[in-house]
């Protein structure tokens, strides 16, 4: 085999080099964007979501638009069911909580900061009196004004979005039905723009990806729901007056491994201490059992039944996946992190395979091979790996 001319390498070189600055830019653009994408985003997975049931009623007789139209509703009856059936539920916890909120503050100025002061000797109860607070204010008013017209600027952005979350909502619908309605030529047009000598090799990546995102996403989903049902149900009958509302957070949030279990502990905990005004050991007991056999049934049961071994990530890579998409792109960055990291997976998956396969894996070694100038079909002979057999 002939060496590479100096000319063919710097000119693959700088292939490569315009796909990495390609790739910068359209990160660089999705970084922008972020705040305006989350919608679009949203909406392309809830497409991507229903597709296969638009497929199968299409492959049953019926029209595209006709498919289209009975999964756009089934989805949006869900969703509304979900909504008619959570909402008074948490509003009736939200209730309960504001209301335990004076109970909430007598318990930590009552007891909880006694008790931290006798046991670390620190005077927190002075730091809270009204006269000393008028005191430190006076003394850091710049710091005070600076704060608070931080503050005045954070709750006018505020402002400014919750009316981008109340348009995107009203977006989300519409740009789920014409994403629905036009996945097959999204597709189609996609796959026209890859060049045809690579076509097998990303179709491939492309069925993988989408193997290992159907079985997690719609998987995790089952289970999120799942475990919130289980926490919310415990944690109800145990007595805990806001264990509906702890146990749907801890529910909804356990796609992220112990995050769920964890922040669930920490809020019972403290809601029994304050519901029962001190150290209900029953109360805590029963906590714990509660977020014990939750935790039992998501390992062994849950998990490996409806998830399984899909995307093939440990759980210390979809911790990191999750922080590093929120601290880059924000929400947006959080809500692609799981797929973002199993397309990724089956990229690294590919590249490892061409790499046990490539000359810097094998080495430059002698290999035996038939020789094919040889009349005898089970002659072998020693020949190098870089010389091609005539």
């Amino acid at each position: 085999m002939s060496a590479v001319a100096p000319e063919a390498e710097i000119a693959l070189f700088l292939r490569r080099l315009k796909w990495v600055v390609l790739g910068a830019f359209g990160l660089w653009v999705v970084w922008l964007l972020a705040p305006i994408l989350t919608p679009f985003v949203i909406a392309l997975m809830l497409a991507w979501l229903g597709d296969p049931l638009v497929d199968r009623l299409e492959a049953s007789g019926r029209s595209r638009n006709t498919a289209v139209i009975l999964v756009f509703v089934l989805m949006s009856l869900l969703i509304a069911l979900a909504l008619l059936i959570l909402v008074p539920m948490i509003q009736r916890q939200i209730a309960t909580l504001l209301a335990a909120l004076p109970q909430a503050q007598q318990w930590v100025l009552g007891t909880a900061l006694p008790w931290l002061e006798a046991k670390t000797g620190v005077q927190i109860m002075a730091w809270l009196e009204p006269d000393r607070l008028i005191e430190w204010v006076r003394s850091h008013w710049q710091q005070a004004g600076g704060a608070a017209t931080t503050l005045f600027g954070y709750l006018s952005r505020s402002g400014f979005a919750m009316v981008a979350w109340v348009v995107n909502l009203a977006l989300m619908p519409i740009l789920t039905y014409y994403f629905l309605r036009d996945w097959d030529k999204l597709v189609e047009r996609v796959a026209a723009t890859i060049p045809r000598n690579h076509i097998e090799v990303v179709s491939r990546l492309a069925r993988e990806s989408n193997d290992v995102l159907g079985a997690f996403i719609r998987g995790q989903i089952a289970v999120m729901i799942a475990l919130g049902i289980v926490y919310a149900a415990g944690l109800s009958l145990a007595g805990l007056n806001l264990g509906l509302l702890i146990g749907l957070v801890a529910g909804l949030i356990s796609f992220i491994p112990y995050l769920g279990a964890t922040t669930g502990v920490v809020l019972a905990v403290l809601a029994a201490l304050v519901q029962s005004q001190g150290l209900d050991l029953k109360l805590l007991v029963l906590v714990g059992v509660v977020f014990t056999v939750g935790q039992l049934l998501e390992s062994y049961v849950l998990t490996p039944r409806i998830v399984g071994d899909k995307i093939g990530l440990h759980p210390v890579a979809v911790i990191f996946a999750v922080m590093a998409g929120g601290q880059l792109f924000g929400f947006l960055g959080m809500l692609l992190a799981l797929p973002a990291a199993a397309v990724i997976n089956v990229l690294l998956r590919y590249a490892h395979e061409r790499y046990r396969q490539s000359e810097l894996y094998a080495g430059h070694g002698p290999t035996i091979v038939l020789d094919p100038r040889g009349e005898a079909p089970t002659e072998l002979v020693i020949v190098p790996k870089d010389v091609e057999p005539k």
